[in-house]
């Protein structure tokens, strides 16, 4: 082969790992022989034949293959190659094409784990992770609870699914695949529409503990439970459920995201406030939630003040309050701005 390259110039010479094709010239009971033309004879045997095999069985002389070259030339003279290699490499290439040209691709997916679904391109595993979902698909499990999760992925195992490829690597033989870019230009075009501070008006499409997702003009847009009302609420559903029609405003776009909010349309109870309540006031409120910091209490409908866990001996609160029970605080601090109010509590003589 060596004398054939410095004979002439214009052959570029191959390398290690280089996929050539070759035209099959002969069969052995564990050999195969590729005639490479001026590269010289190509030999698939030994690992490399048993690896094919089964691939091999369904070729015949004449026939063309590609392979990966492994060494440029064995002890006899011959270039080994490998044609599991070469599908591989192959394969990647395919891949990285449709990537690059973000081509949509059906998938079947073949099982489900707790991040996501199982499938394969081009015999390689391929993963789709549960946040690479279309908002049709994705999994709206209250308590984001594994378990639940994990069942509501399994319904999609058998079922063909339209992707896109996220990424990949060959090195480590996986690819990502993604639901969701396959509808983020048709969202970005139907965004377009839209800007910050307008309102929408749609049908509530889920709820799970962290919000509700709202869905209008083929959009599928988040209110996050801390932009359901100016009150701090545990469960959305004290607020909205699944078929209610509400009006909501844009609070913010992020690519093919939207966040909404209900409370922006609603009147600030904190205006004013500080007209209200002052420093030093005595008010009546109950007790709604004990949490790391202290304790949040209700002082009108709207209202929520905290009460801090440094107010109690030893933070033992619970030893001091009740959820659902009303005691005498006095306020220490106000702020309209920051929507703040700081309480403690009035001991009883």
């Amino acid at each position: 082969m060596k004398d054939i390259f410095e004979k002439n110039e214009l052959l570029k010479p191959p390398k290690v790992e280089d996929i050539v094709e070759g035209k099959i010239i002969g069969k052995g009971r564990a050999a195969l022989f590729l005639d490479l033309g001026a590269f010289g004879t190509g030999l698939i045997y030994g690992k490399e034949f048993y690896e094919a095999k089964e691939k091999l069985k369904e070729l015949k002389i004449g026939d063309k293959v590609f392979a990966k070259i492994i060494d440029l030339e064995n002890e006899s003279g011959y270039t080994e190659l490998s044609l599991s290699g070469a599908s591989r490499e192959m394969a990647f290439e395919v891949i990285r094409q449709k990537k690059e040209k973000s081509q949509n691709l059906l998938v079947k997916i073949l099982g489900a784990n707790k991040g996501g679904l199982v499938a394969e391109v081009s015999d390689i595993p391929a993963f789709l992770p549960v946040s690479q979902l279309s908002p049709e698909h994705y999994p709206r499990v209250e308590g984001a609870d594994k378990i639940k999760i994990l069942k509501e992925l399994q319904k999609f195992v058998g079922q063909t699914l339209e992707v896109k490829i996220l990424d990949f690597s060959p090195r480590d033989e996986q690819i990502i695949l993604s639901e969701r870019a396959k509808i983020f230009e048709i969202k970005k075009e139907i965004l377009k529409n839209y800007k910050v501070g307008d309102i929408v008006k749609g049908e509530i499409s889920g709820v799970t503990d962290f919000g509700a997702f709202l869905k209008f003009d083929d959009l599928e847009g988040l209110i996050h439970i801390s932009e359901l009302d100016w009150r701090i609420i545990e469960d959305p559903t004290e607020i909205v459920k699944v078929g209610d029609k509400v009006r909501a405003k844009i609070i913010e776009i992020q690519n093919d995201r939207v966040f909404l909010s209900l409370k922006a349309l609603k009147k600030d109870p904190w205006q004013g406030i500080e007209k209200k309540y002052k420093k030093g006031d005595i008010v009546l409120g109950k007790v709604v939630k004990f949490n790391p910091f202290g304790v949040f209490v209700q002082i009108s409908p709207e209202i929520q003040g905290l009460c801090h866990i440094s107010e109690f001996e030893g933070g033992k609160m619970s030893d001091a309050l009740k959820i659902g029970k009303k005691y005498k605080f006095q306020i220490l601090l106000v702020n309209e701005k920051e929507y703040k109010m700081s309480l403690g509590l009035v001991k009883e003589l």
